[in-house]
């Protein structure tokens, strides 16, 4: 197993993939960010085939991430192995290249994510928030990749 598919992933429920995710999904086809969220379209890197998914695109001093989370989820590994994908909001599709981000970097990235989004995903960061200290918030970033874009438009 490489470190990047380390541990940590926490599959969504029936609920969320065929409800919420759906719903989500349905409004950003329509050109409607639900909380603030586009949908993600990376290349299976198996298949080759477009995968999509909702996210919450994270802005911090002008620059545009993509945190995950569930932890190293599908999407996360399509990502690293297609090296970028679009962002999605109803016919607007805006490709991008990612960097991934190291885990020192991920504090202030991660504790601008939940306080943005804590009451969507507090429940994947082991009681962690957006006021915890940068030790917990590294102790918590290797289970949670977290990307930057660089927009190709």
């Amino acid at each position: 197993m490489s470190a990047h598919t380390a541990d940590h992933a926490v599959k969504p429920g029936w609920f969320t993939i065929n409800v919420f995710n759906r719903l989500v999904a349905w409004f950003n086809r329509r050109g409607i960010g639900v909380f603030g969220s586009q949908e993600l379209a990376v290349r299976g890197r198996k298949s080759g085939e477009w995968r999509c998914t909702p996210v919450n695109l994270l802005t911090v001093d002008g620059r545009h991430y993509l945190v995950a989370p569930r932890g190293h989820v599908q999407w996360t590994r399509n990502l690293r192995a297609a090296g970028g994908g679009e962002l999605r909001l109803g016919r607007a599709a805006r490709p991008f290249t990612v960097t991934e981000v190291s885990n020192d970097e991920k504090p202030v990235l991660l504790r601008a994510y939940l306080k943005r989004w804590k009451a969507q995903v507090s429940a994947f960061f082991d009681g962690v928030g957006p006021e915890s200290s940068d030790d917990e918030l590294l102790r918590i970033a290797p289970k949670h990749p977290v990307f930057r874009l660089t927009f190709t438009d």
